[in-house]
């Protein structure tokens, strides 16, 4: 099942944000550097923000009565590169541990893509961190294709995005 989160879900957004982020990233970064992103992206005040922003949804999706993970997707000017109003950012897409392969980031890349059809926009695309191969396999198999980079700072560790996208039908 997934749920459109509102204002109300802030703090499990919190919780899940940190802990599905920390699964995924701790065993590769610095702790402090880790921490730093953590108190910058995922504090209330800035999910509040987020959760508010007309251009931003969240979901999350549940197994057997859990929250199991989540998805963040942009239009507009909430995207966080300026791509255009003819795209929809995937953001964010987590899946806790313990729910991983399970085919629940399957559920969630193909809710993106309804809300993409929704948004009548015609064009999908992420960042995904460069040493990131599990999620880098998962993107490429479901048509993703790599058509630029960013940098991305954890703390102050500069690391590289591959940003990925992927056409659709309107």
């Amino acid at each position: 099942m997934i749920k459109r989160c509102t204002e109300n879900d802030v703090s499990t957004l919190q919780e899940i944000s940190i802990q599905t982020f920390s699964e995924t990233f701790e065993h590769d970064n610095e702790e402090q550097h880790l921490q730093a992103y953590l108190d910058k992206a995922y504090n209330i005040e800035k999910l509040r923000k987020e959760l508010s922003n007309v251009y931003s949804f969240f979901y999350f999706i549940k197994h057997e009565d859990t929250i199991a993970g989540y998805l963040k997707v942009n239009v507009k000017d909430a995207q966080t590169e300026a791509v255009g109003d003819n795209a929809l950012e995937i953001e964010r897409i987590y899946i806790r541990k313990e729910f991983q392969k399970l085919g629940l980031g399957k559920e969630l890349l193909n809710y993106a893509f309804a809300v993409a059809h929704e948004q009548q926009v015609s064009r999908v695309w992420l960042g995904v961190w460069e040493e990131n191969k599990n999620a880098l396999a998962f993107y490429k198999k479901n048509g993703f294709i790599k058509s630029g980079q960013h940098s991305f700072f954890m703390g102050e560790d500069e690391q590289i995005d591959w940003i990925m996208e992927k056409q659709i039908s309107k």
